[in-house]
């Protein structure tokens, strides 16, 4: 990878890297930071195509999601660990926003923290500029990798390296920027991650410009705080996520009377996640209105056999002006038996 300098900003490190000596005279021994002991190992990155940024993280500490990740649409991704800060998750949005790159956002945090030697940390911002930082006190072993959109980084793990290993796998990643995180994420799972093991996992996506909306800025936000397979449960999450972003197309089109996309939209969503009740009752009401009646028939009655609450939920739905004006299916539907 060809590193770039822009002007104005100091050259970044190189791309791997061990953290180096600095910050002596305000990191003696025993001088210890504030700052939530999180060790981890995260991925920042932007999508070339779609502009989308990201951040995704793994730990043994409970919870990291409530920690490490920050991500807003229009602005920046970014990851904070080892002693983390979480005030470089916000104030370095915060910077971006107001016009710092991320280099210089970074640089600014560092120059105010009296403790920046056992501080991790990494953004990207939407021009695809990259910062990263490893201070000379993370636990080892700990260090970073940076390429062409995005920034690996990890301290406490069982083994040097992981973060290239991290790089390699989202550079020949597939599918969506989502899908790309996770990857790296398996990859240092599979390099023997956080040598303590892993209980919690994260993931935020956010789109390339910000609507002022969170229902469109943010695609992806979910954590799983504490599990034994953490990663394992994100992907399941992530799939499901998907599905409903199928759900909510498919809402849209059968409150505005496209029936037809409506239910091309909720069939997706259930051909993702089919045993989700919520997804196979959207979808059957798409396919009474659009005329499949029969279709739609034994997809309620084994909704209705399931739980009675799914036939009041139609009965209050045929009620509602949610359905396409003068739609008589439901009243129909209702007639099926207990």
């Amino acid at each position: 990878m060809i590193s770039r300098t822009l002007p104005g900003v100091p050259p970044s490190p190189p791309l791997s890297v061990k953290p180096t000596i600095e910050n002596r005279t305000r990191c003696e021994a025993g001088f210890r930071p504030s700052g939530l002991p999180v060790a981890t190992y995260s991925i920042v990155a932007r999508d070339a195509e779609t502009g989308q940024l990201g951040v995704a993280v793994q730990s043994h500490y409970f919870a990291v999601g409530s920690v490490s990740p920050h991500a807003e649409a229009g602005v920046a991704a970014v990851t904070i660990q080892s002693f983390a800060k979480p005030s470089y998750g916000t104030e370095g949005l915060r910077l971006i926003r107001e016009g710092a790159s991320a280099h210089e956002a970074l640089a600014t945090l560092r120059s105010r923290d009296e403790h920046a030697g056992y501080r991790q940390s990494a953004m990207i911002d939407t021009r695809g500029r990259v910062a990263v930082y490893t201070g000379d006190r993370c636990i080892p072993e700990a260090g970073h990798h940076s390429g062409d959109g995005y920034a690996c980084l990890g301290n406490m793990l069982l083994a040097a390296g992981v973060w290239e290993r991290m790089g390699t796998a989202f550079e020949g990643g597939k599918g969506e920027l989502v899908d790309r995180l996770i990857v790296a994420l398996e990859a240092a799972q599979s390099a023997g991650g956080d040598l303590r093991g892993r209980r919690s996992a994260a993931v935020i996506v956010v789109n390339s410009e910000a609507s002022g909306d969170p229902a469109l800025d943010i695609l992806f936000n979910l954590r799983v705080e504490d599990h034994d397979q953490p990663l394992q449960e994100l992907k399941r999450l992530v799939t499901l996520k998907k599905a409903f972003h199928h759900n909510s197309r498919g809402d849209h089109y059968l409150r505005n009377g496209d029936v037809h996309a409506a239910l091309r939209q909720f069939s997706m969503a259930v051909s993702m996640a089919p045993a989700h009740e919520e997804l196979v009752f959207w979808q059957a009401v798409a396919m009474a209105v659009a005329g499949f009646q029969k279709e739609a028939e034994p997809l309620f009655r084994e909704l209705f056999d399931s739980s009675r609450n799914w036939r009041l939920l139609a009965e209050r739905v045929a009620r509602s002006r949610y359905l396409p004006e003068g739609s008589l299916a439901l009243h129909q539907i209702l007639r099926i038996e207990p």
